[in-house]
């Protein structure tokens, strides 16, 4: 088979040989994809950065969500049989034409388009984790979605629109703030020409939030913290403002963060809760299983409906890794065979 395989680290030009590799095997409980296309990640960028210690050692094959038909399965995988067309999530390996998948990361999605369907694994069922099993939110519940634009942030949006939220959204231009606007989002927020930090305090004051999603990290974190009043959660599922960045700047926005002790959380009855999606499906497969069958029915109900940034080919690889990488993208990113 064919992948795209990372042999260095640095420059996106340079990172990726795509060439024959040996057919990957199943262990119990797997199914083998004849993929049509996997989906780009921000973890992605921080794996070619050297960032991601979750990478595996070069050369290696990245990737975290295919879509495809299910060639070979075995042992007991379910209702999932050959022939299936799934959207799924994968441990690595995504970048190739046969990709590996779990059972329970696994959904069938029919004749859905490749490029929302590929935003329902990796994005829309981490949406689902955070919006849905970490948090409890009612109507009229005021939350900030961090990167509200990107494949997730889209998803939180619609979920917290559906249940009668208060939203406000950061992004970074102001095509994407016209983009929240028709999302729905209250209280859309250009990073890059005010603080939303600052905005949220004057007009609703500290301790006003009920929850804060926060792909970013950093000094976000820290601001998002004291946003949130009591019985709040922050949510932190990324930290993207690590990546570019010389050891130095990478020590800076780990300092940002700030520290917390126990007695904080406390006394003050706020929540801060890490969510790493590859250790949900390692730890609870039955967890993201359920995530991820449930984003795929609320599309088919039109509940919930994914944004396509774009699909590249695979011989615009590196474009692709650079509209990312240049937060240019709105919504999910999408590579074919």
């Amino acid at each position: 088979m064919k992948a795209a395989v990372l042999t260095k680290f640095g420059a996106i030009e340079n990172a990726f040989e795509v060439k024959e590799v040996s057919n990957p095997t199943l262990n119990e409980g797997q199914v083998l994809i004849q993929s049509e296309g996997f989906g780009l990640n921000y973890a992605d960028i921080m794996a070619i950065q050297g960032d991601y210690k979750d990478c595996p050692p070069l050369p290696a094959i990245i990737g975290y969500d295919v879509v495809g038909k299910i060639i070979e399965t075995k042992g007991d995988c379910g209702e999932l049989k050959v022939g299936d067309r799934v959207t799924a999530m994968t441990r690595f390996g995504g970048y190739a034409e046969l990709a590996v998948s779990e059972s329970a990361a696994c959904a069938i999605i029919g004749t859905m388009e490749i490029g929302k369907a590929m935003a329902l694994t990796t994005q829309y069922s981490t949406a689902q984790f955070c919006f849905n099993e970490v948090v409890n939110l009612d109507k009229g519940d005021k939350v900030l979605i961090h990167a509200a634009a990107g494949g997730v942030g889209t998803a939180l949006v619609q979920m917290a629109k559906d249940r009668g939220c208060e939203i406000f959204g950061t992004c970074g231009s102001d095509k994407k703030i016209e983009y929240l606007k028709s999302l729905g989002v209250h209280h859309p927020i250009n990073y890059r020409k005010e603080d939303f930090f600052e905005v949220i305090k004057n007009s609703h004051g500290t301790h006003s939030l009920d929850a804060v999603f926060d792909a970013v990290g950093g000094e976000s974190v820290k601001k998002g913290f004291r946003l949130i009043g009591a019985g709040g959660s922050l949510v932190v599922f990324g930290a993207a403002s690590i990546t570019g960045k010389n050891i130095f700047g990478k020590l800076k926005t780990v300092f940002g963060f700030g520290w917390y002790h126990p007695l904080k959380f406390i006394m003050s009855s706020k929540a801060m809760i890490g969510v790493n999606m590859l250790r949900i499906g390692d730890n609870k497969p039955h967890v993201l299983k359920r995530c991820l069958v449930n984003v795929v029915e609320q599309v088919k109900a039109k509940t919930l409906d994914p944004t396509v940034a774009k699909v590249f080919t695979i011989d615009d690889l590196a474009d692709a890794h650079n509209y990312l990488k240049g937060r240019k993208s709105i919504g999910k990113i999408t590579v074919t065979w």
